[in-house]
């Protein structure tokens, strides 16, 4: 195994009751880089995000910086530095931006302090007192990602963090990647958005029916021939 692999995934198999639904998934995300999972809806990208935090019952061997993790519960999982932002978002109407942001403790050592991440998403410093749900879609999705990032979580999984957003709070979302990524930040993204992936991306996994067909560099996928390929995966 490579000494600076952050997470190495070996024959991941998932069910949901009787339906088996990852095939054997396989991958590996070095230190540092951003990785994208690409595919259509129902694929298994997310429940491979929610099979490595512990969330669905999984078989096979997850290994996070050399240590299995895939047997132990999800708040160990977090523990070790592993921040999981669902498509959802998870935002508490009942509780301000200020509340919502402090609700997940710190677990870990190496996170961003408040200030660094009041820089990175300057918008919720001027709504920290506004309740959770006043705040736009966008500004939502700020708030999911700066509540994992304060818990010291440097393993970053994102589920569709673009999603129903508009092209202006996408590219501030895109800074922000780009941002963590700069800072240390090892980031796995599923996300349908292609533009935006091959925007952050080091490269790209391409997941069809709970397997991993292909993979592309971020020099492929940024060509002609790769763009037509991933649009050919996905149906476009």
């Amino acid at each position: 195994m490579n000494n600076d692999s952050a997470l190495q995934v070996t024959d991941l198999n998932a069910f949901y009751d009787q339906s088996h639904v990852l095939h054997g998934i396989n991958f590996e995300i070095t230190k540092g880089e951003v990785v994208t999972f690409l595919g259509r809806n129902g694929a298994g990208k997310t429940t491979t995000l929610r099979a490595l935090m512990g969330l669905v019952k999984g078989t096979g061997s997850v290994r996070h910086a050399g240590t299995e993790i895939l047997s132990i519960r999800t708040h160990r999982i977090a523990r070790r530095g592993i921040g999981y932002i669902p498509e959802e978002r998870g935002i508490f109407a009942s509780l301000s931006v200020a509340e919502n942001y402090k609700l997940p403790p710190r677990l870990a050592d190496g996170g961003m302090s408040d200030t660094e991440i009041s820089e990175l998403f300057p918008n919720l410093a001027e709504r920290w007192k506004s309740p959770g749900t006043a705040l736009s879609g966008g500004e939502q999705q700020m708030l999911a990602i700066a509540r994992v990032v304060r818990t010291g979580a440097r393993l970053l999984l994102m589920d569709e963090i673009t999603e129903g957003l508009a092209p202006v709070i996408v590219e501030q979302i895109r800074k922000a990647v780009v941002l963590l990524k700069s800072r240390g930040f090892t980031i796995l993204l599923v996300e349908q958005n292609i533009e935006f992936a091959r925007s952050v991306a080091d490269r790209h996994y391409i997941i069809e029916h709970g397997e991993v067909i292909d993979q592309l560099d971020h020099t492929m996928a940024n060509s002609d021939a790769g763009l037509r390929k991933i649009h050919t995966y996905l149906g476009i």
